[in-house]
């Protein structure tokens, strides 16, 4: 029997078997078992050779005693003195006692963690979120940029990329240290690879994840900072205080968690990873963990399986939550509800450490920051420079012409370059040109393109490794960690980087009715000091969508005449916005149109007062008509509807209620069902005309403006923009009051009636 196996005793199966009986459970159903707090799958064949008398991995044999409620050291087969002179006893018995030695420890370096602003430190118990482990790198999978945008549901771009929908197979952390005894863990900065190591330490130490264990946690940078340059072996048996530890690593008995290879000096890189590679061959049979940032080290263990940390999914993040807001004023429900509101904010939510910052920033005021273009530059700030400042991580620059705001210049050119290009994936060669046509001007830059081309290469690596900003999603492939820092590096190109120059917003504003872009729109203008040009040249822009259509010029002049026709006390701003709704709405269904209205009433009042109306119960009218084939289906809301409108016509506009009454009188008496319907499919059509033209000669609504389809769309991506140039005026950005008047008395107005002389309305 290996040093890892175990095996159960006569006496053991018999007790496992009362036990699995008294559980009314199957050998199958115990497989299956989904209760136990450490999550690791044993498979039937596992259970099988368990009470079979067979040898198992020790972990399986801990699991299944614990899912029956059994000690192990009850049921396992113990050598005899002469097989093996006693030693697995004394062993055990030094593991039990070496553990209780460093419990305390442990849990001192373990047990708490503090990120970023938190103002005290809080227990890993409280906070921590079960992880799960990609088996393949992303990084390293052989995939085209075809294949990664049908994997992120990018031809629907309004789903937004779903980083954590990536279909590789994904692993429960405990389950995946479990199953490899050398395991080199990757992950993305604010990932939660430290978080992990140490949660492997804290459940270790309390006998909840390898029991037979004592955990030895190890921060590479203090290893490496150490005095002297001792040993691994030297170091450990010094920090922990036990020379115990020496014949517990040497009997395969310990836990080796070595946390933050990257975070090592460069000069000291080399003598780390040998001092790892040494110890980890000359004491094989512990288990080992150690951790580090993707594409930090080129360097490769021969033993050790790489796998990757994954993002957070929508189960971890609301798990996430419920732990942060747990007794607190803020309730985890609300949080999670703000967020699953908000697509470009829930992204960021996918990285632990962004998710903190998120869950700090909302317990503040119970509400995310209205500028969201603040809170991204706060999640950048972490993973720029903050999160490795507050831990006292000095980075190695590989071009130190490069410094963290060149960096940040540098990704907006990228940004802007791919946004504009529809590239959200990109080839790692295509990066490395971005990122050589800005190195070479940089002051004392090379000109050899040879040296160029390499520090290009160091450059990209030090962006995805130190920052995780730009990631590999598969070989040869990378893209910005999530679309919102897309974007928003993208607005920075133009409203920084550029200074909002009229090229720069004229070169924006080009894109004003591509819906991809409203994202970079919004954050454009809340990062701009004055945005009043950037709004004059957008209401310019959609202007121009329909100025040369002459049918469509004619319908918004319709408009504006009847915005100043309605006799109710509102401006006529707010009256032709309403008017023109008028003009077409959806044939689809009326509370998708009612809806429409009540979005452009400026208030509950304005709608209430219109939808009492005689024009919107004339409309009310034909609309429903215009719904149905048979007046069969919908005679109870024609009545409704033809009632209405005669009562007010009646007080109104006595010429009109004449005409509804001679249709009224038109209509069939109410008969049978069939006759009704028969009659409809012989006179509706016509009956309908007849309404049509009464609406346009006493009401001026109805019109048929005989619009192509191309029309049709060409005006409703006119609307779609407009909606969307309020709600960038509205947002929290700085515009004067002479601009958002302007605007707003200028909405939905033909195109001969509007002035673009900026300079007249600037202040």
């Amino acid at each position: 029997m290996s040093a890892r196996s175990l095996q159960a005793s006569p006496e053991g199966i018999e007790k496992a078997r009362k036990a699995l009986s008294g559980k009314a459970l199957t050998q199958t159903a115990l497989a299956e078992d989904k209760l136990t707090m450490v999550k690791i799958s044993v498979s039937r064949s596992t259970i099988g050779k368990f009470f079979s008398g067979k040898s198992i991995d020790r972990q399986y044999f801990y699991e299944i005693c614990e899912r029956l409620g059994l000690e192990w050291d009850e049921i396992v087969l113990k050598p005899s003195e002469e097989e093996d002179l006693g030693k697995p006893l004394k062993i055990d018995t030094l593991v039990q006692q070496v553990r209780e030695a460093i419990r305390d420890d442990i849990k001192e370096r373990c047990g708490t963690m503090r990120i970023l602003d938190m103002t005290h430190p809080i227990g890993l118990g409280e906070i921590y979120t079960h992880v799960n482990i990609l088996e393949k790198i992303l990084g390293r999978r052989r995939k085209a940029i075809p294949e990664m945008l049908e994997e992120c549901n990018a031809a629907d771009f309004f789903d937004r990329f779903g980083w954590g929908q990536i279909k590789e197979k994904r692993v429960p952390g405990l389950e995946a240290v479990a199953k490899h005894d050398k395991l080199m863990i990757l992950g993305k900065p604010g990932a939660g690879k430290t978080t992990f190591s140490k949660h492997l330490a804290i459940q270790c130490n309390r006998g909840k994840f390898y029991p037979h264990l004592v955990p030895i946690f190890v921060t590479l940078k203090d290893f490496a900072d150490a005095e002297k340059q001792p040993g691994l072996l030297d170091y450990i048996v010094g920090t922990f205080r036990h020379k115990a530890l020496k014949t517990i690593i040497e009997q395969g008995r310990a836990l080796i968690l070595l946390d933050g290879l990257d975070e090592v000096r460069e000069e000291d890189s080399q003598r780390v990873i040998k001092a790892i590679e040494g110890f980890s061959h000359r004491y094989r049979h512990n288990p080992f963990v150690i951790t580090c940032r993707i594409a930090a080290r080129e360097y490769t263990f021969d033993k050790f399986t790489e796998v990757e940390i994954a993002d957070f999914d929508d189960t971890q993040i609301a798990t996430f939550a419920g732990n942060w807001f747990k007794n607190k004023v803020v309730k985890p429900k609300t949080f999670l509800e703000r967020l699953n509101e908000n697509e470009p904010v829930k992204e960021l939510a996918s990285n632990p450490l962004l998710l903190t910052l998120l869950c700090i920033a909302f317990e503040e005021s119970g509400e995310f920051p209205a500028n969201r273009a603040e809170l991204y530059k706060e999640g950048l700030d972490a993973l720029l420079k903050k999160w490795d400042a507050k831990r006292g991580i000095q980075r190695y620059n590989p071009y130190g012409k490069l410094s963290l705001g060149r960096k940040e210049d540098l990704l907006s050119k990228i940004a802007w370059t791919t946004f504009e290009r529809g590239d959200y994936f990109f080839k790692q060669r295509t990066a490395e040109q971005y990122i050589t046509t800005y190195i070479r001007n940089l002051p004392g830059a090379s000109l050899d393109e040879e040296a160029l081309q390499l520090d290009s290469e160091k450059v990209l690596n030090s962006i995805e490794a130190q920052h995780g900003l730009l990631v590999a999603r598969a070989k040869g492939i990378y893209s910005f960690s999530h679309l919102t820092f897309h974007e928003y590096f993208t607005a920075r190109e133009v409203v920084t980087v550029r200074q909002s120059s009229e090229a720069a917003l004229q070169g924006l504003v080009s894109h004003v009715a591509d819906k991809r872009w409203r994202e970079v729109f919004l954050l454009a203008v809340a990062m701009s000091p004055n945005a009043d040009r950037l709004l004059l040249l957008m209401k310019e822009k959609i202007d121009g969508l329909v100025a040369e259509d002459e049918r469509i010029q004619q319908w918004l002049t319709w408009g504006m005449e009847k915005a100043r026709s309605v006799d109710v006390s509102y401006t006529p701003e707010d009256i032709k916005k309403t008017a023109n709704q008028l003009g077409f709405a959806p044939k689809k269904e009326l509370s998708l149109f009612l809806s429409l209205y009540l979005y452009f009433s400026r208030t509950l009042d304005l709608f209430l007062n219109l939808y009492r109306s005689l024009d919107f119960s004339l409309y009310h009218l034909s609309f429903s008509l215009d719904l149905f084939v048979s007046i069969y289906y919908l005679s109870p809301s024609v009545n409704l509807c033809l009632s209405r409108t005669l009562e007010l016509s009646k007080k109104r506009d006595r010429a009109l209620h004449h005409e509804l009454q001679k249709l009224n009188d038109k209509l069939p008496k109410r008969k049978n069902e069939e006759e009704l319907d028969q009659w409809w499919k012989a006179n509706g059509k016509a009956w309908r005309e007849q309404l049509r033209a009464v609406m346009v000669k006493y009401r001026n609504i109805g019109h048929d403006w005989q619009l192509s389809d191309e029309q049709r769309k060409l005006r409703e991506q006119y609307w779609e923009a407009n909606k969307f140039l309020m709600q960038c005026l509205n947002s929290e950005c700085y515009v004067s009051r002479e601009v958002r008047q302007e605007i707003e008395k200028t909405l939905f107005l033909p195109t001969r009636t509007v002035s673009y002389n900026a300079a007249s309305v600037i202040p």
